[in-house]
């Protein structure tokens, strides 16, 4: 192949490189009709007669080289190699690496077996089955790298496989559409026995350093689509739908069959000019019937494609099923569940398959349940559609689930609250009576003061519960202060209880003290934030918005409480843990809030989830995980940021910035908040 080209270079005054420059090296697999074949020793084939023509359009030389399958591909992956070009299939949905010209000719595998075995499906169909693939054909590359529930056996040629399939050494072949079409005649006890399985296109291929080559050639190839050359030459390779057409024969038969009808013509011409016009007419008829069969085909088969990708893509289980419980279409979405012993209705009842599917096709009336599996929940649907059978649709419900329940425990919570604002109203009553009467109390210690001095003077050895009289007043009237305190501690308590249970009736927001929130938020939560050191640095004078009070108290609380959480109350005496911290200010003329801890902090990608709706850390523990995600609503209504800042071991910062500017100062003292 290569001698003519070393033996010009000899005797040629152009150098190696210049000659070799005007030649193009076609690698050809031997073994591959009918798409190159070899006839009286004379090469030919469409991806031969096809790159001679495209020779002729960049005005190079093609030179064939004949090679094994393996020996072309080692070939052309080899930047040294001589070989230029090769002819493959590569599956529509994978990329070669290599250099590829436009798709020239479109094919497809599918599954051959022995007669009378049953019809594969799909790839499922496979598993557990000895399956014959051609290495590195474009089968091979396409099952590369997937999971595969098959056995493989590598084999040379497909015709090795069929021989396999003979033999009993494999179950399946699967084979590219052209080359059994060629083999089946020679071996009658091999069926096609599925639909194509993978589409692949015919590319020219060359090595990267061949790049300018292929953009050379692809332009040849549009040029000769352009023109219609393409065409013929599909038309006179593949167009009769035999593998292979004797040209010269055909065209010497058909010559003397010309002579044979012009001579009957000649003897009747007018019998044979009313034949040749009816046929003409029945031609035209046909030849408009099949267009319209073919286009119409070709819509049925993209409409098909299309409601199967659909039916493909759902993400839910959806299957077809008959009486006997026999699958007849799927898209094997979690169809597991449907014959698991895990897969219970909600109330715990056991679920069948076969005895549910003959309910709904007894009665004709769908049956639709909640069921769960394992920590999931999913909804079942059966449906009666005719012909004794049923579609069954499998969906997955769990988040619906936790929606319902998070609904059920706002209603609750929302009761919760109404029954609080009723017990504040209740315990305002006996802690008004115990102010009231303390008051008299201290009074009254004041007069008996005098009384006791002069008692004492007649009873030198007067006590009063164990103590000296003087001593003892002194308790007296300590414990009323520290009574009084604690009453006036309930009150506030209460009167901060009921305003943040009271509903929020209008959406026009009202100047609030920062500082006042805060207060408030603390006392409230006195009783969680009691075992922590807490550290408050409120600014003065106080910071004034317009704001929601009582949507601002839920946020507060909702972070003191996470913040006392996030710290450990086992480790109280060490001073630089368990510290939480609450600052106000103003800064560039915004106001902002600071809630920080010292405690286990957030790793990033908990840091990123936190405001997400039933996201938590603290399932076990009884959070819903909606807290952060309402304050963050709250917040964004205020039109005021939250900030998040944190880290493993190291505590957590959230700053609050509302955007719009102080209303107006206060400078009312801390103390009366606290």
């Amino acid at each position: 192949m290569l001698w003519p080209l070393l033996l010009s270079a000899l005797y040629s005054p152009k150098s190696l490189a210049e000659q070799r420059d005007e030649y193009i090296i076609f690698g050809v697999h031997s073994k591959t009709p009918p798409l190159e074949w070899r006839n009286n020793g004379v090469d030919q084939g469409f991806h031969l007669e096809l790159m001679r023509r495209i020779g002729q359009l960049t005005n190079k030389q093609i030179v064939v080289r004949r090679k094994t399958f393996q020996q072309l591909l080692t070939d052309v992956h080899d930047d040294t190699s001589p070989i230029d070009v090769i002819a493959v299939v590569s599956p529509v949905t994978i990329d070669r690496k290599l250099s590829q010209s436009d798709p020239i000719y479109a094919t497809y595998a599918k599954a051959y077996t022995l007669q009378g075995k049953a019809f594969i499906h799909g790839w499922h169909d496979l598993a557990g089955k000895k399956v014959a693939i051609k290495k590195e054909a474009f089968v091979d590359v396409y099952i590369t790298g997937q999971t595969q529930e098959f056995e493989r056996v590598d084999v040379d040629l497909y015709e090795t496989g069929f021989q396999r399939l003979i033999a009993g050494e494999v179950d399946v072949v699967i084979a590219e559409n052209f080359v059994a079409r060629r083999l089946l005649p020679h071996y009658p006890s091999i069926r096609s026995s599925s639909d194509p399985l993978i589409y692949g296109a015919f590319n020219f291929v060359s090595n990267l350093k061949n790049a300018q080559l292929m953009g050379k050639i692809n332009d040849a190839l549009r040029q000769l689509k352009l023109s219609g050359e393409y065409d013929r030459l599909i038309n006179k390779w593949f167009g009769t739908g035999r593998e292979k057409v004797d040209l010269s024969n055909t065209q010497q038969k058909m010559f003397w069959l010309a002579i044979i009808v012009s001579i009957i013509s000649a003897i009747g011409m007018l019998f044979t000019g009313f034949v040749s016009l009816s046929l003409k007419k029945r031609t035209r008829a046909l030849n408009l019937e099949l267009a319209q069969r073919k286009r119409a085909e070709h819509q049925i088969s993209n409409l098909s494609k299309q409601f199967q990708s659909v039916l493909d893509g759902i993400p839910h289980g959806v299957t077809l099923l008959n009486r006997e419980c026999e699958r007849l279409w799927s898209n094997d979405n979690n169809n597991e569940l449907l014959t698991s012993s895990e897969f219970l209705f909600l109330n715990g009842g056991s679920f069948t398959l076969s005895n549910s599917l003959t309910q709904v096709l007894d009665s004709q009336n769908s049956l639709i349940a909640d069921m769960i599996y394992r920590a999931q929940f999913w909804q079942l649907q059966i449906h009666f559609i005719g012909d004794d059978q049923a579609v069954i649709l499998l969906e997955e419900a769990t988040e619906q689930h936790n929606l319902r329940q998070a609904n059920d425990e706002a209603s609750r919570l929302a009761s919760l609250g109404e029954l609080s604002a009723g017990i504040a109203h209740e315990i305002n009553n006996p802690t008004g009576i115990i102010i009231h009467s303390i008051a008299f109390f201290n009074d009254a210690l004041k007069d008996l003061q005098l009384a006791a001095n002069s008692y004492q003077k007649q009873n030198p050895f007067w006590l009063v519960a164990g103590l000296e009289p003087q001593h003892a007043l002194v308790e007296l009237n300590q414990s009323s202060i520290t009574i009084e305190e604690g009453a006036n501690r309930i009150s506030r308590i209460v009167n901060d209880l009921k305003r943040y249970a009271l509903p929020n009736i209008s959406n026009e927001h009202q100047p609030i003290d920062l500082n006042d929130i805060v207060s408030v938020s603390l006392r409230l939560t006195a009783n969680q934030t009691k075992i922590f050191k807490v550290n408050i640095q409120l600014s003065e004078p106080s910071p004034v918005i317009l704001g929601d009070a009582q949507q601002l108290h839920q946020v507060m609380i909702n972070l003191i409480q996470n913040a006392c959480h996030a710290c450990n109350p086992t480790a109280a005496d060490d001073e630089t843990r368990n510290i939480i911290s609450i600052e106000t200010g103003i800064c560039d003329d915004k106001v902002f809030i600071i809630v920080s801890d010292t405690g286990s902090g957030m790793d990033s990608a908990t840091l990123q989830r936190i405001t997400e709706p039933f996201f938590t850390t603290r399932r076990s523990c009884g959070g819903s995980g909606l807290g952060l995600s309402v304050c963050s609503r709250i917040i964004k209504e205020h039109q005021a940021e939250m900030q998040f800042s944190s880290r493993l071991d190291h505590g957590t910062s959230i700053k609050i910035v509302f955007s719009s500017a102080p209303v107006f100062p206060t400078s009312q003292p801390l103390e009366q908040y606290l």
